[in-house]
């Protein structure tokens, strides 16, 4: 199956370590991060479960609820967690999901297609309307940047309230971009904080929501 940014993200049932759940109903209103793995006892990985679980209180912050997936067993993922536990020196303290039949790999097309039982290492963020709004996938060698991925979140949460884009390499409390379907003559009254038209077709403003 072939996701695109914007489609509903696939709703599931499973069986997780901190017990079953149904995917959609889990997320509530909730934005949602789902991050797959190829394997249990993986280093890299390994690594990724401990950032996110030392990380959980900026997800929260941000209404953020976060899931992560392995094909291998429940068993496996209950032991696996004593070791991230062990070697990251944090508490796993959000739900890993087994999917040893591939069920939920299938589902968001985790699945190398070249390699047998495989599920690519991928990330999505999925907004509280259920919808994909971001993707991306990384290699087995590069560990993920979830600051960034916080970043993103931010800038998602910004521009789904406000009609601006955000820049490159853009941070909290940073200027924004006004997008192009606002009128000039309407800046004043939607960004009262003031602008700075750069080219026609590029104007900044402080960030609204601060």
């Amino acid at each position: 199956m072939s996701i695109r940014l914007g489609d509903l993200a696939p709703d599931f049932t499973a069986e997780t370590t901190e017990g079953k759940i149904n995917f959609h109903q889990w997320l509530g209103n909730s934005w949602g991060v789902l991050f797959s793995h190829p394997a249990d006892f993986t280093p890299v990985c390994t690594t990724e479960l401990g950032s996110v679980a030392r990380l959980k209180p900026e997800f929260e912050k941000r209404n953020v609820k976060v899931i992560a997936i392995s094909a291998d067993p429940l068993d496996s993922h209950k032991k696996w967690i004593g070791d991230i536990n062990e070697t990251q020196n944090t508490t796993v303290n959000y739900p890993l999901i087994a999917d040893p039949e591939f069920k939920v790999a299938n589902l968001y097309g985790m699945v190398h297609p070249n390699i047998d039982k495989f599920t690519v290492r991928s990330v999505f963020i999925i907004g509280p309307d259920k919808k994909v709004k971001l993707m991306i996938t990384y290699p087995a060698s590069t560990g993920r940047n979830f600051n960034e991925i916080l970043r993103v979140i931010d800038s998602l949460q910004l521009t789904a309230n406000y009609s601006v884009a955000t820049p490159s390499d853009w941070k909290q409390g940073e200027d924004v971009i006004i997008t192009a379907a606002v009128k000039d003559e309407d800046i004043p009254a939607k960004f009262p904080k003031g602008h700075k038209r750069i080219k026609p077709y590029l104007r900044t403003t402080p960030q609204p929501n601060l």
